[in-house]
């Protein structure tokens, strides 16, 4: 076993261990303690674009410039050993470090190690908490880690969460962070009642749990509440973009002010302190894009230091860092209070709830969904083929593009559109250089005859818009069908033809059933759509191996249309398969019933629209919807009275296409083999505004339940939160949305109604039975929250369009949650299609290639994901593995599961494993994080459950809810 450990220790060049940084002994007893904390917040794209605000161009945008924050922070750190900074989104100090020299960073590295410069965070980007999902937001830490690692040691591994700016904050973040090894967190922005409360009753710090009901104590986070939000006292900002009174200790000088000063900064310091439990308070000394001339606070803080510490004994100002100051309140041992929950919705005052942010710029959300989805297959197919030197593609530019894309002010929709067009092309070049890979990868795969010719796959990143060049010009072509999940799954494939019959053939050139569905005529309108395809061939990729792909052949044919005719008569209303029948409205043309297992359920879905209100923004009572918040001027109104249908039904499809007005359309599927499973695909947009209104559009279904007002959603697509409808709201809608990454439930008895969203949108229970997704808005003025731009977006001179999918499922509580669970896996790790045209005919390339490949031994338990496969460092990869179930899902899923990851591949055999915290940057028999004590009883693991361990066959033991994480070093199968 000791061979195993030091093969791991070679990945990490031996600088994961135990934190030997200079440790915090600068508090008092018997004093009031106030940790100096200067800081900058520095965006990674908003008003400007990441290398605007890097470079400190564009400054009649805003004047910031971050490579002259680090120049000027470091050269005052540099001639005081007292001076502390903390440094946060790791890209742009990572932007920074390459243009250093050698000499500038062993002096930096000098900074780290002592103390001075705290690395705090330490993800790419400080990302959002309501849109982003878990699988790319511990991406984003992981890959922030590795460069603070691999340049500082253990020194650079973050100890504390700094979370100052996303609006809300969500559970699963601190069940991450504490995984992480992380012993607390620092945030500002939370509901302003709450605050208010908790700085009252001396709640504003407090342990997270964020997994009471699964992981326990292991997921319990130290909270801290910032007294006001990430800003200096009222006075005291001292940066060159504000204009405070500076100290002036000249005695000589009419403008003395030392004991004014003094004495003012005292008041609010006891102020503050009133507010939490221990005699140590934190003040955050910085705002956005502060310390260009850091010299200019330096030398103010000197003095306030010097003025304070001599002019009132009971206080004592140093100095700090935020690991400082926990070191500080853990060693008071104070009992601490719980929460289970989350805190969202945000609402900065009674007017203004931060909800519109869950969906605004649904296309962007969407291109981030499937950047992180064609993340996973680049890095499982790298991994598995363990790509050489003639072959080799750098990753880096996707890993950064998608962690950049988790940014606050990225995925939220909240940047200007200039920056939000900067961010989709750093990931379309991110597409193109993980493509590259791809197609190494899956020709390496296919290959067994190396005089064979080489295929040029293609992606298709515009399938959306059901567009796609190979399949639209070539008379034969190859579908390879990527399966990025570990277990098998069957998978509905739909690509856009010119021509009206086509055949399919399987692996061994055996032809498979297909058919041929029009393009609804709102797609073949479509601006900027160049298409020539007018229907999809339509065909199931069933059985999809695991970590693997299987191919199909497709050939043009010149004989009888395969084109479905639209349906007549009154059956045309209906769809219908062996488990589900599905109505529509024969007056409205609104899906009105759906019956499943012969039970009867009538079921009302639509479209509707809120205005958004527009006022001056002076006071909270007039503040305008717009990018950040969500405030309609009064209830939705539907769309249409009355929508046209078409229908079509073939053998594996049947589809009713609505268009409810010339900016509202949907189709509504239903395939043969899919239980309980009701596809709804959406086309929103050109929203009109000829009225001068904007507009927020949902889709709302309706079912006759009593629901209490209940509902659920998931945080971030992990565990799923229970929401209770609030009463007595100055704003009732508004309060009543939340986040959904990829799933929004109602619940009555033994009955569900669960929606599966294609991206991150909100979402609501509005009246008992009724569940809305917003899918789209577009509105006419600024929020005036910073962004400055009405969320106007346009594309090829019209307003935008948007197209995306709701899978819907209805059916007994007790449906499995195994079905759940892979309706959200489903719809954030799809299938990744590739396509290349050939020569051959279906026999000869069935031949000629390799046409089915897993990268499994066996799939692995259905309650078990294979969640991260990458290439690491050396001949090294990073494995994660998370049990997928709830304790409570289910009698068997829920149980813990044990796999074995010594021959859990195909291709090759683990020789070592060594465990890791969740970012990947510490061992997890390094981690020793804080002890808190807290007021109620513990629940689920106790502090050493996660640490597990692993035999000599390498076997891995999962608990409800666990994800776990480890080096390995393979070594390929002797064929």
């Amino acid at each position: 076993m000791w061979l195993v450990i030091a093969a791991c220790l070679a990945v990490f060049q031996g600088a994961i261990g135990d934190l030997s940084c200079a440790s915090c002994k600068n508090w008092k007893d018997g004093v009031l303690n106030v940790h100096i904390v200067p800081h900058s917040h520095d965006d990674v794209g908003w008003l400007k674009t990441v290398d605007q605000y890097y470079y400190g161009s564009r400054q009649g945008i805003q004047n910031a410039g971050v490579q002259y924050i680090l120049d000027t922070v470091v050269s005052q750190l540099l001639h005081d050993p007292a001076k502390r900074f903390v440094q946060v989104e790791t890209a742009f100090f990572w932007q920074w470090w390459q243009e250093q020299n050698d000499h500038m960073r062993h002096q930096v590295k000098q900074l780290v190690s002592n103390g001075q410069l705290e690395l705090l965070g330490g993800g790419w980007v400080m990302n959002d908490e309501a849109v982003t999902h878990y699988q790319a937001t511990v991406d984003q830490f992981t890959w922030g880690f590795r460069r603070l690692n691999d340049t500082f040691g253990s020194c650079g591994a973050p100890r504390a969460g700094w979370q100052i700016d996303p609006f809300g904050h969500s559970r699963e973040t601190a069940s991450q962070m504490a995984t992480m090894g992380f012993d607390g967190l620092f945030f500002g922005r939370l509901d302003y009642a709450d605050k208010t409360q908790r700085l009252k009753n001396k709640t504003a710090e407090m342990v997270w749990q964020g997994s009471p009901q699964n992981l326990g104590k292991p997921a319990e986070l130290f909270t801290h509440v910032l007294f006001n939000n990430y800003s200096p006292p009222p006075g005291f900002c001292f940066d060159l973009l504000c204009g405070d009174e500076p100290f002036i200790d000249s005695k000589h000088s009419p403008d003395y002010n030392v004991d004014r000063r003094v004495k003012e900064f005292v008041d609010y310091a006891k102020k503050q302190s009133a507010h939490y439990t221990t005699n140590n308070i934190i003040m955050t000394m910085g705002e956005d894009f502060n310390y260009q001339d850091a010299n200019a606070w330096y030398k103010n803080l000197d003095k306030l230091i010097k003025y304070v510490n001599a002019k009132n004994p009971d206080l004592n100002l140093f100095y700090s860092t935020p690991t400082c100051y926990l070191q500080a309140v853990n060693s008071a041992n104070v009992t601490w209070s719980t929460k289970d929950d989350d805190f969202f919705p945000y609402p900065s005052d009674q007017h203004s709830y931060w909800t519109g942010y869950f969906t605004s710029r649904p296309t962007l959300k969407f291109f981030a969904a499937q950047g992180n989805n064609f993340l996973q297959v680049c890095k499982q197919l790298y991994a598995l083929t363990e790509l050489g030197p003639e072959d080799w593609a750098d990753l880096t530019a996707m890993r950064e593009a998608v962690a950049m894309m988790q940014h606050h002010d990225a995925i939220t929709g909240t940047e200007q559109q200039h920056v939000a067009q900067d961010y989709a092309l750093r990931l379309s070049r991110g597409f193109d250089e993980c493509h590259f890979a791809t197609e190494a990868a899956v020709t390496k795969l296919l290959t067994i005859n190396s005089t064979q010719p080489t295929l040029d796959f293609e992606s298709c990143t515009q399938l959306n818009i059901s567009q796609c060049a190979t399949t639209e010009s070539s008379d034969q072509f190859v579908v390879l069908v990527f399966n990025p999940l570990s277990r098998s799954v069957s998978h509905h494939v739909r690509i856009p033809v010119t021509m009206s019959s086509y055949k399919v053939f399987d692996t061994i050139g055996v032809e498979v059933k297909a058919q041929m569905v029009p393009l609804p005529e709102p797609m073949l309108r479509l601006p900027g759509r160049v298409s020539p395809a007018k229907q999809e061939l339509v065909f199931i990729a069933e059985k999809l191996p695991p970590l693997g792909y299987t191919t199909f052949y497709v050939q043009k044919l010149a004989g009888k249309s395969m084109l479905a005719y639209a349906e007549k008569g009154p059956e045309r209303l209906t769809l219908k398969n062996k488990f589900m029948e599905v109505s529509v409205n024969e007056i409205t043309g609104d899906l009105s019933e759906i019956v499943v297992d012969g039970a009867q359920q009538t079921i009302d879905q639509s479209f509707y629209f809120y205005e958004g209100a527009v006022g001056d923004n002076e006071e909270a009572k007039n503040r305008s919807s717009g990018a950040y918040i969500f405030r309609p001027a009064g209830d939705a109104t539907k769309v249409a009275k009355q929508a046209k249908t078409v229908s079509y039904k073939g053998p594996i499809v049947q589809e009713l296409q609505q268009t409810f007005s010339p900016w509202v359309s949907q189709v509504v599927r239903l395939y043969e083999d899919d239980p309980q499973h009701l596809e709804l695909e959406w086309l929103v947009g050109p929203i009109p505004i000829e009225d001068g209104k904007g507009k927020e559009v949902v889709s709302r279904l309706a079912i006759d339940w009593k629901t209490d007002g209940i509902f659920y959603t998931d945080s971030n697509g992990r565990e799923m939160m229970t929401r209770k409808r609030r009463e007595n709201l100055t704003e009732p809608i508004a309060g009543n949305y939340y986040p959904v990454t990829t799933a929004a439930l109602l619940a009555s008895g033994d009955q569900m109604l669960a929606v599966f969203p294609d991206r991150a949108q909100g979402a609501s229970s509005l009246r008992d039975g009724e569940l809305e997704l917003m899918v789209h808005r577009r509105l006419l003025k600024d929020d005036a929250f910073g962004v400055s731009e009405a969320l106007n977006e346009t594309a090829f001179g019209e307003g935008l369009v948007a197209r995306g999918r709701h899978i819907v499922k209805l059916g007994s509580r007790s449906l499995k949650a195994e079905q759940r669970r892979l309706a959200q896996q489903h719809n954030v790790l799809r299938p990744w299609l590739l396509f290349a045209p050939t020569d051959l005919t279906a026999k000869q390339f069935a031949k000629a290639y390799k046409t089915s490949w897993s990268g499994l031994s066996a799939a692995l338990p259905p309650n078990v994901n294979l969640l991260t496969l990458e290439p690491w460092k050396g001949r090294s990869l990073l494995l994660r593995l998370e049990h997928l179930q709830n304790r409570d899902d289910d009698e068997v899923l829920s149980k813990p599961v044990t796999v074995s990851l010594k021959s859990l591949f195909s291709g090759f055999n683990v020789t070592a494993a060594r465990e890791t915290s969740l970012g990947a940057n510490r061992w997890l028999s390094d981690v020793k994080r804080m002890e808190w004590e807290i007021d109620s009883n513990e629940i689920g693991l106790d502090s050493n459950t996660l640490a597990g361990g692993l035999d000599d066959d390498f076997n891995v033991t999962l608990t409800p809810m666990q994800i776990r994480t480890f080096i390995i070093d393979v070594t390929a199968k002797k064929v």
